[in-house]
């Protein structure tokens, strides 16, 4: 007997596959054929894991302890160094018992929108956007409710613009800075003014300050060192993958209320239990340890963003925007998209994107991935000369005579 059935769940089947993993994913397996393609799609830095890490990692498992089941809301020695994190860096206090790890950012994101949002919940979403976040509000059975923003305003919503998109289903507003994918920072003023918006119209906050460490020009801000009061509408979204280039450990964490943190531990008992105690060593011994790598990182960073951006600039149709934080640039290519490039109709960037890999054999991801065609994201965690030899590729791309 047949049953007229969906096979698969209808709302697993409309997720869409991570763009950037794919792209990433694709260049790998061109050079592992023997192409030289470099890869500007990558979010991770490209910097080992700092050696005293690995090491606590080592002698973590090598404890018996590590080999059990521990507190699905991690470890208490974890949890107090993260707080103890927050304390010194973020400039407010936050209880051990309110701050839950995950396994990476990407269980935090979308635990955090599971434990508030519900169906016909509306999230405020600023554009471009990271490609997960429509995902998990879809998940958790909102609406996103995109906020195209732009490069004249260096990608960063305004009042006025939240005002337009607010309904009587907004729930919540979730902002990213410094930003994936445009590399844009919220000035300490534009920060307390959408956090003092979003408290008088009672709108929650997700706030993804995973890069809070990668800033290079300007003043990283946390919402709720400008606006305390929020505290109770409030989730924080944090980790270790890029500040200690841990993307593989799998740490992150939330932080928020005692009930919304209660909600997302008793989702995650039922989902994955604890994280890995050994990663959670890891991710201990980075925070409490030697600070002195993070700095190595960020000034190799930011030689390279400056880098990029000077060449970048160069490129006919490029509009380069100031990337101030993270590790990405996000040009502004709209003015291509009609144009003929190698003998070939430009009429989407993920048809640019496609050409760039066939022709200069250089990997990036589209616009489209984040919410605005006519982008681009290049990322610079990828070591000085690669850097400069796929720019230079593009530079001869577009400057070569069609």
């Amino acid at each position: 007997m047949s049953r007229n059935k969906n096979r698969i769940s209808p709302r697993l089947a409309a997720i869409a596959p991570s763009a950037t993993l794919a792209v990433t994913a694709k260049a790998k397996a061109l050079k592992a054929a023997g192409h030289p393609v470099i890869g500007f799609g990558a979010g991770e830095p490209d910097f080992p894991t700092p050696a005293h890490v690995v090491e606590a990692a080592a002698n973590a498992a090598h404890d018996s302890k590590n080999h059990r089941y521990t507190p699905t809301k991690g470890l208490p020695e974890l949890r107090a160094a993260i707080a103890a994190h927050i304390a010194k860096y973020s400039e407010y206090e936050v209880n051990p018992d309110h701050i839950l790890v995950t396994n990476g950012g990407k269980q935090a994101v979308f635990q955090a929108f599971a434990a508030i949002i519900g169906e016909g919940d509306e999230v405020l979403l600023p554009a471009p956007y990271w490609t997960t976040y429509p995902e998990a509000i879809a998940l958790a059975g909102g609406t996103s409710v995109p906020i195209s923003t732009g490069a004249d305003n260096q990608y960063k919503v305004t009042i006025d613009q939240l005002d337009q998109a607010l309904t009587e289903n907004t729930k919540a507003l979730l902002l990213c800075s410094p930003s994936n994918p445009t590399g844009s920072i919220y000035t300490p003023e534009e920060t307390e003014a959408i956090g003092r918006w979003a408290l008088d119209h009672g709108i929650w906050v997700i706030t993804d300050e995973i890069y809070q460490h990668l800033v290079y020009e300007g003043t990283f801000t946390p919402i709720l060192k400008a606006v305390p009061e929020l505290a109770d509408t409030t989730i924080v979204l944090n980790g270790v993958a890029k500040t200690y280039a841990m993307t593989g450990w799998r740490v992150g964490w939330m932080h928020g209320p005692a009930d919304v943190i209660t909600a997302a531990t008793n989702f995650q008992s039922h989902l994955t239990s604890n994280v890995c105690n050994v990663a959670q060593a890891a991710a201990l011994a980075a925070l409490t340890g030697d600070q002195a790598v993070v700095d190595q990182m960020r000034e190799a960073f930011n030689r390279r963003r400056q880098t990029m951006l000077s060449m970048l600039r160069e490129i006919p149709g490029f509009k380069v925007p100031e990337a101030t934080a993270a590790f990405y640039v996000y040009p502004d290519v709209s003015a291509l998209i009609g144009t003929t490039v190698q003998g070939q109709t430009i009429n989407s960037t993920a048809e640019l994107a496609d050409l760039i890999l066939e022709k200069a054999q250089v990997a990036l991801v589209p616009g489209e991935a984040f919410g605005t065609p006519g982008y681009l994201r290049l990322s610079y965690a990828l070591n000085d000369e690669d850097l400069k030899e796929g720019i230079g590729r593009l530079q001869k791309l577009f400057t070569t005579d069609n």
